[in-house]
């Protein structure tokens, strides 16, 4: 069985680990392929989708794939439009797309700059047809999601009381500009569900001497304080070793602190990587 946890203050438990909308799913013509992984990944007991409207035909598949399955899990999506218009029509396209009637968490997608901020929550902002998705029933909760600045998604958190939050959680943070020195223990005073993401360094991690499996990245991310975490992969066995991973025992404090000083001269590279 994959280990549940709380997801923060909307109080329903979720398996340690999700399937992200990444990977296969991140692209178009490869049906069989998509459907064979979302089906493993639930037969498999995993609780917890994501997908955004930005990720190719992720939410496609999903539709396709789920049918009467979806009440067993906690689906996601995001939105990236900045305006209330934009964003509504987009919820209107995911809720399409994945066939459903309802998300269990829409989340305003990849805030980065002073800019966004400006846009999401000034009059007319993402944020109006965030609050009323949630009004109206077509949303159980509302999250936002970062990944470039952390004190930017730290002045979302002071705009909207948001359920959750997506945010890097890997070993090379701590030697640049740490999420979960910074986000995570606001995110945790705040009650709010933590989504861990770019948990393998968007797959470059494992190309480190020594690093070269899931685990130790995996065990890394459940030694903090996420709720769960998103991974996308090519193939059912990339989600069987993770999930393997997953029944492993979290690093202890020390255990973290020793892999952040090995991954630390990498730090960089990993993080900001362009492929």
């Amino acid at each position: 069985m994959i280990p549940k946890r709380v997801l923060g203050k909307t109080g329903v438990e979720v398996t340690c680990i999700g399937l992200g909308g990444e990977g296969v799913l991140r692209s178009f013509d490869r049906v069989q392929e998509a459907r064979d992984l979302i089906a493993r990944a639930l037969d498999r007991g995993i609780t917890y989708m994501e997908s955004a409207r930005a990720y190719a035909g992720s939410e496609s598949y999903y539709g396709l794939a789920l049918g009467e399955r979806r009440k067993e899990i906690f689906l996601a999506s995001k939105a990236h439009d900045r305006t209330a218009g934009g964003a509504w029509a987009q919820l209107q396209e995911t809720l399409d797309k994945m066939r459903t009637g309802w998300l269990d968490l829409w989340q305003v997608h990849d805030v980065r700059t002073q800019r966004d901020l400006e846009l999401i929550f000034g009059p007319g902002g993402a944020i109006e047809a965030f609050d009323r998705a949630k009004r109206e029933g077509k949303v159980r909760f509302v999250g936002v999601t970062g990944h470039e600045n952390p004190d930017i998604l730290l002045q979302a958190f002071d705009l909207y009381d948001f359920d959750t939050v997506l945010m890097p959680v890997n070993p090379a943070e701590p030697a640049w500009a740490s999420f979960p020195a910074t986000v995570l223990p606001e995110a945790e005073a705040r009650g709010m569900g933590i989504v861990g993401m770019k948990v393998l360094c968007r797959g470059f991690g494992l190309q480190l001497p020594g690093l070269q499996t899931p685990a130790p990245w995996l065990r890394y991310a459940l030694g903090q304080s996420v709720s769960t975490m998103v991974i996308g992969c090519d193939d059912p066995l990339q989600l069987e070793q993770n999930i393997a991973a997953c029944l492993e025992t979290p690093l202890t404090v020390a255990e973290c602190r020793k892999l952040e000083a090995a991954v630390a001269p990498w730090a960089r590279k990993l993080m900001y990587y362009k492929p």
